[in-house]
């Protein structure tokens, strides 16, 4: 797989990995974030309540392409799919995942933080993995390092990454977008203020180096 088959792809340099604790947030939450330009949006399956927002965002925002973040079982992938999830991102690869992901037609975004994890998914066909976590793995020089033995592959890093270090990674040529979790603080959320969240949405456009 190349990066352009994947649903979040020119949609914003980052994507917003959101934890939704009240489903009723979801709707509001993701028509904040596409006013912003970010109509990429991962709901991580860490809340009971995950699935129902993902069903909501698609049938309710169009606009914008919502996945699942935090699949850690096969069995996962169908409910996501379901749910009407357009892409997967895990923490990290099996190939469990990657076949019960291929089985209902989902995109699957693997996450890599070693050589050898690479290697795994790379043998499977993936071209565009998630680095995670970012920032403990190792961060840019570990990118760097990678993109020597393995140019074709293109990365999202997410995990400790914030809006001052955002561009250096999105600088990297096998860097095209960025995950990242200060897009929708738990204050803003629980305080329902949805210009804010579009307004940090808005500032993210200026992170890309084309943007610049």
């Amino acid at each position: 797989m190349t990066e352009t088959q994947y649903p979040w792809t020119g949609r914003g340099p980052i994507v917003p990995v959101i934890v939704i604790e009240d489903a009723a947030n979801a709707v509001p939450l993701a028509r904040a974030l596409v006013a912003g330009g970010l109509s990429a949006l991962e709901v991580t399956l860490r809340t009971p309540v995950a699935l129902a927002a993902i069903e909501a965002i698609a049938n309710e925002v169009p606009e914008a392409s919502v996945g699942a973040g935090t699949l850690k079982v096969p069995a996962d992938a169908a409910n996501v799919k379901n749910a009407g999830g357009t892409f997967a991102v895990t923490p990290g690869y099996t190939q469990a995942m990657g076949a019960a992901c291929a089985d209902v037609d989902l995109p699957l975004l693997p996450g890599v933080s070693t050589a050898s994890e690479l290697m795994l998914a790379y043998a499977d066909g993936f071209r565009f993995m998630k680095f995670f976590p970012a920032v403990a793995a190792g961060g840019i020089p570990v990118l760097q390092a990678l993109g020597g033995p393995f140019p074709e592959v293109s990365f999202c890093p997410t995990g400790g990454i914030k809006p001052a270090t955002a561009p250096d990674f999105l600088a990297l040529p096998n860097v095209p977008v960025c995950g990242g979790t200060w897009l929708t603080p738990k204050d803003l959320v629980a305080a329902k203020a949805w210009s804010a969240i579009t307004k940090l949405a808005l500032e993210c456009q200026a992170l890309a180096p084309s943007n610049s």
